[in-house]
């Protein structure tokens, strides 16, 4: 499972020119799930991004978590996190779920976040053609993989 995480100012997603979600300071996480991704990848990962602490503290310090600042979160699938450009120039999509095996993983995610950091999470729509929009703030941008765990 991959996160590319984002501090925002703000950020919102559009399906269908009508706005369907958006979140003010906070987290917007783009998710992918990949084949063999499972429950103990869903709880890493969320736990992980849920304490990380990268909201500044009074004294301009990264110091707190999303929780603690405040902050709130939007999270969209994006299989395109496991292209492969290893071959010529059109990536590969191969190591990315099948939807069958991406919707319980990525739906699992949002109610693991929601629960570890007792707020809402808002959400695009799996599968669906997206334009998010962001204000990255920082910049702060931070990539994880459950794979390597770093």
């Amino acid at each position: 499972m991959r996160a590319l995480i984002q501090r925002v100012s703000s950020a919102s997603v559009t399906i269908n020119r009508q706005v369907h979600s958006q979140v003010g300071c906070g987290l917007l996480v783009l998710l992918g799930v990949e084949e063999p991704d499972t429950r103990e990848d869903v709880e890493w990962l969320a736990g992980k991004i849920a304490r990380m602490r990268i909201f500044e503290d009074a004294d301009g310090h990264m110091n707190l978590s999303l929780a603690e600042s405040g902050g709130e979160i939007m999270v969209i699938s994006q299989f395109t996190l496991h292209a492969s450009t290893k071959k010529g120039n059109r990536p590969s999509f191969i190591r990315a779920a099948r939807p069958e095996k991406a919707i319980p993983l990525y739906e699992l995610f949002i109610q693991a976040v929601e629960d570890l950091t007792g707020k809402p999470v808002a959400s695009g729509r799996f599968g669906e053609s997206m334009q998010v929009s962001l204000i990255n703030d920082g910049p702060v941008t931070i990539w994880m993989d459950s794979r390597d765990r770093q």
